[in-house]
């Protein structure tokens, strides 16, 4: 009893002198929305991804095939709607505080390439290293692959980030010329694509057609963002993209009959994902709706430290948390494939039974998480020499070389 006392003093303590540094100023309600989008990543993958073993190997598996009544698991876990809309808020209020700086918008745009490039070189260049080191090891290459693969999924949401990021200025203008209802003109474009595709004439258009709701797909919940931060979405707007897109959503699944998971299936004919489709805009104005009618009540409630500590420890690992967590849960199963066929972890990810023991094991991966972030953290900060540059981007280098054979 006495540790936990001490524990939750310490607890107190630290929480009370992070909210005293905390200005006045601070968006807190921002940052938890950027939390919590952020703990949805992680959560995700290690909630609906898994790995099977046949042959001794370790492959990527999935417990939507087996179990589709899982797939409104991932309605709750894929937040890219939130993800994107404070991103693109974010981003918008930083270009405005920029430009009032007098910082050109390339100095600017640099400068949050830069915070995103180098966590993610980092990862790269330290899985160019273990891949030979896990090889010496005796792990088959299959294996090796497998992690590779789980590594590089979670990147395509850094550099789809990275485009947004580059629009902004762009998107602040588009805003503008469309009064606010620039997502509305995106949201129509993604439509037609879908009406197309999977109308009456989807058997006869061609396949890369659904490319074409990459950007728009993406920017929706992004310009969402760049408009609340020139306010110019409203709460009455926010009610709307909520109802609106809650009931766009149910006529989606009941009459149009989308596929029912935000994620990919394996074996399963369409994906809502890659590229997204018109129900992921519809999930994003739900989530975008409810983020801002919440903001006020969320921003209050994070006054208290308590609430406050674990906001400002996610925001600060942010990268560190995106661009590891798989490599968590990679090198657990492989620790865990030496003891056999291990439920949750390392057994087909083919019944409840499997997904009841994955949650026993959530506590771990981000145990394994946490020590990897203590050390991992340091690409996150500017790197120390040119020649320290240098190796990690040879490195990175390397790796792309190999995901390009692998992924």
């Amino acid at each position: 009893m006495l540790p936990v006392t001490a524990l939750r003093r310490s607890a107190v303590r630290t929480a009370a002198k992070i909210d005293a540094k905390t200005p006045a100023t601070r968006d807190r309600a921002l940052d938890g929305l950027r939390a919590l989008a952020l703990l949805s990543v992680p959560l995700g993958h290690w909630m609906l991804g898994g790995f099977d073993s046949p042959d001794g190997v370790l492959h990527n598996a999935s417990p939507l095939g087996a179990l589709p009544s899982m797939a409104p698991l991932s309605w709750v876990l894929q937040l890219l709607g939130v993800f994107f809309l404070v991103g693109g808020r974010a981003s918008a209020l930083s270009l405005r505080r920029a430009a009032g700086r007098g910082v050109r918008t390339g100095a600017w745009l640099r400068g949050r390439v830069l915070r995103l490039a180098r966590p993610v070189l980092g990862v790269a260049a330290v899985w160019a290293a273990l891949i030979p080191l896990l090889r010496a090891l005796g792990v088959p290459a299959g294996t090796v692959r497998t992690g590779a693969v789980l590594m590089v999924q979670p990147l395509w949401y850094i550099a789809v980030y990275l485009v947004l990021t580059a629009l902004t200025p762009l998107c602040v203008r588009f805003g503008a010329c469309f009064r606010g209802w620039g997502a509305a003109v995106l949201m129509a474009a993604v439509a037609l694509v879908d009406l197309l595709r999977y109308g009456l004439w989807g058997a006869a258009v061609p396949g890369w057609l659904g490319l074409l709701n990459l950007l728009p797909g993406w920017l929706f919940a992004y310009q969402l963002g760049v408009d609340w931060a020139h306010g110019r979405l409203t709460r009455a707007g926010a009610k709307l993209l909520a109802v609106g897109g809650a009931a766009l959503f149910a006529v989606l699944l009941v009459v149009f009959h989308y596929p029912a998971s935000m994620v990919g299936v394996p074996g399963a004919a369409r994906t809502n994902s890659h590229p997204p489709s018109l129900l992921v805009l519809a999930l994003a104005s739900v989530q975008g709706g409810a983020a801002v009618l919440l903001k006020d009540r969320l921003g209050r409630a994070l006054r208290r430290p308590l609430l406050w500590l674990p906001v400002v420890v996610v925001n600060l690992g942010a990268m560190t948390i995106f661009c590891w967590h798989q490599t968590a849960m990679f090198l657990t199963a492989l620790a865990g494939s030496r003891l056999g066929a291990l439920p949750g972890l390392t057994t087909a990810p083919d019944s409840v039974a499997w997904a009841l023991a994955r949650l026993a094991w959530l506590p771990v991966f981000g145990a394994v998480l946490a020590l990897i972030g203590r050390w991992a953290r340091r690409f996150d900060a500017p790197w120390p020499s040119r020649a320290w540059r240098a190796v990690a981007g040879a490195g990175a280098a390397l790796f792309a070389v190999y995901a390009l054979g692998a992924v």
